[in-house]
């Protein structure tokens, strides 16, 4: 037998630039931990695109929420060309005092508690109607919707047309004649919550829906085995179910409806008189008629405070709910 043949020479290993035999770096110019050749980290580079969008945002909202904290401590008129002057808590004092603004909250509460009131229980009401399975129900629902996507200012024009004594159809329908609505002073504020309870009791029952949909089934079929009544399944499996998605959607309705302005503006302009000004609409006057830009700017943080505090209750409310369910 003869001699076995030699083994291949092994390949070659490419020789380092600088010399010797040591193999070439890996690739990414030996780059570790994910750093480019610059030495800038993917979540350093990711920052530096993020940079701009977040110099930007606080540009637009953080520096005019200080900068009006300031002024509201000042005497400030944008129409004037003097500088503000520190005057401490000098525009608290004066609209805290003022039996004018203090009535202009109780028709702002008094505008909420009717309005929020109606549309949750309109919307509710109407969830629990379209949550059944009929004909055309996907069509009446869009056109159920459609009231809120609309703008409140066109909302307000669209009824001031329909409110209107003479060439109004609202008085036609119900045969009032010329009966006056907007500009009469015992029927200007149930009008508006008329109109704001006609544009957003939609929203209230998109949010029931989602929650009557979120039930599930098996609760209801267990209550008809047990031949639990219909005021039963909806005291005990339907309210309970649905009843956080109805506060959040009442924390919504409250604070939107509490700092109206376009609807009213749209409508009545605060009139007649002064019965249905809102602190919105009066801190527009004081802000755009009036150009007391300190003493504006302290009435939108004593707007802000109430808002918070309504909010904070809310969530109380709802996590105490949420605790007995």
């Amino acid at each position: 037998m003869g001699n076995a043949p030699d083994p291949p020479a092994p390949f070659p290993l490419p020789s380092h630039p600088g010399g010797g035999d040591s193999p070439l770096p890996p690739r990414g110019g030996g780059a570790r931990g994910g750093r480019s050749r610059r030495g800038l980290s993917d979540r350093q580079i990711t920052n530096l695109f993020l940079l701009p969008t977040l110099l930007l945002l606080i540009a637009m909202n953080l520096f005019p929420l200080f900068w009006s904290l300031y002024l509201s401590f000042c005497d400030y008129h944008a129409d004037r060309n003097q500088p503000a002057q520190w005057i401490g808590t000098a525009n608290y004092a004066a609209l805290l005092a003022s039996p004018e603004k203090w009535r202009y909250f109780t028709q702002t509460a008094t505008f909420v508690l009717l309005a929020v009131s109606i549309e949750f229980v309109a919307g509710f009401g109407l969830a629990l109607l379209f949550h059944r399975k009929f004909r055309a129900q996907g069509l009446l629902t869009t056109l159920i919707l459609l009231p809120m996507m609309l703008s409140p200012v066109v909302v307000g024009l669209f009824w001031q047309l329909i409110f209107d004594p003479k060439r109004g159809i609202f008085n036609y329908l119900l045969g009032l004649g010329s009966t006056v609505w907007l500009q009469d002073p015992g029927r200007a504020m149930l009008s508006l919550v008329l109109i704001d309870a006609w544009m957003w009791s939609p929203f209230v029952m998109l949010i029931a829906l989602a929650g009557l949909s979120a039930v599930p089934e098996y609760l209801y079929e267990a209550a008809a085995v047990d031949r639990a009544s219909a005021w039963f399944r909806f005291r005990y499996i339907t309210l309970p179910m649905v009843a956080p998605l109805l506060l959040i959607a009442l924390i919504f309705r409250t604070m939107d409806a509490f700092k109206v302005f376009d609807l009213v503006w749209a409508t009545t302009s605060g009139g007649p008189s002064d019965l249905t000004e809102t602190v919105s609409t009066s801190l527009y006057r004081i802000a755009f008629e009036s150009f007391d830009t300190g003493q504006a700017c302290a009435f939108g943080y004593i707007i802000l405070v109430v808002i918070i505090a309504l909010t904070n209750l809310y969530l109380r409310f709802m996590a105490r709910v949420k605790g007995e369910a």
